[in-house]
């Protein structure tokens, strides 16, 4: 299989080290593999594209030939045969030896869920030491993938993220500096995801629990509408989860709060009722 596409993103052939549940909604995946001497990452919140394979398959089925064309030619695969591609970001790379660790938030798996768990939750559920998948990920350290860049003057940093940006957000607060502000708001499913996060920064961290609140709403709005923010003269936000939630907070912050929109970054990782082939539909 011929791995290279053009710099500064490539394939990473890889196999599954080891799993450990995080919460009863959050599993983490290891991945280690000779092509990861190449991976490079500088970012906390750095995006990967996941190639997993189908329930019977023993690895994913992607082109035979991975060059600049690869996008059609998984296109052209049979539905039921092509790779199941997803979006996820890096938790942590780490050297000697190489591994990188991804994250997944699992839905659908429990009984009686509104709706099924998509064929990623049912991978990363069952995942064991062996499993094959295909990687697309940086090989510069520095890269068009990698959203949060706060500017060299922030004095203040808020975070908000669902389940789904818990671990770039989580990446994100480890690297922070000492002394630096910063208020986050996370929000998980169940009181069993909330995480222990360390941080040298002089950070405020909320965990927002979505099961606590009877009435099935997304408490993030309303908690960050009602927080007090120090004072700033330099404030960056960066929020990402839900795309709705995610326009919604950016409209808070710009409107209401009158935070540069040139200062915030927002990112929408998904969309309530689609599914990631059908938002790869509407952007083509």
């Amino acid at each position: 299989m011929t791995t290279a596409v053009a710099a500064p993103f490539r394939f990473f052939t890889l196999r599954v080290a080891r799993t450990r549940r995080l919460g009863p909604s959050l599993v983490r995946v290891t991945f280690g593999g000779p092509d990861l001497r190449d991976f490079h990452s500088d970012g906390r919140d750095q995006s990967l594209s996941l190639f997993l394979p189908h329930p019977g398959q023993s690895e994913p089925a992607v082109p035979v030939e991975l060059g600049d064309d690869w996008w059609q030619g998984w296109r052209e695969l049979p539905d039921d045969v092509r790779a199941v591609m997803r979006s996820y970001t890096l938790r942590e790379l780490r050297r000697n030896p190489d591994e990188i660790d991804i994250d997944f938030a699992l839905h659908g798996l429990e009984p009686g869920a509104a709706s099924p768990a998509g064929p990623a939750s049912h991978w990363a559920s069952t995942a064991r030491a062996g499993d094959r998948v295909v990687l697309l990920g940086p090989a510069v350290a520095d890269n068009r993938a990698i959203r949060f860049r706060p500017p060299a003057d922030t004095d203040l940093v808020v975070l908000w993220g669902d389940e789904t940006a818990v671990p770039a957000a989580s990446a994100i607060l480890e690297s922070l500096p000492a002394g630096l502000r910063v208020r986050a708001w996370l929000e998980v499913r169940h009181s069993g995801d909330v995480q222990d996060l360390r941080t040298p920064a002089d950070a405020e961290i909320t965990w927002l629990v979505r099961d606590e609140h009877a009435d099935g709403s997304t408490p993030g709005l309303d908690a960050l509408r009602a927080a007090a923010l120090p004072p700033s003269e330099a404030p960056y936000a960066w929020i990402a989860g839900e795309s709705g939630r995610v326009r919604d907070l950016r409209r808070h912050l710009v409107g209401e709060r009158g935070i540069d929109r040139r200062r915030v970054t927002f990112v929408g990782y998904w969309r309530q009722g689609l599914t990631e082939e059908q938002l790869r539909e509407q952007g083509e």
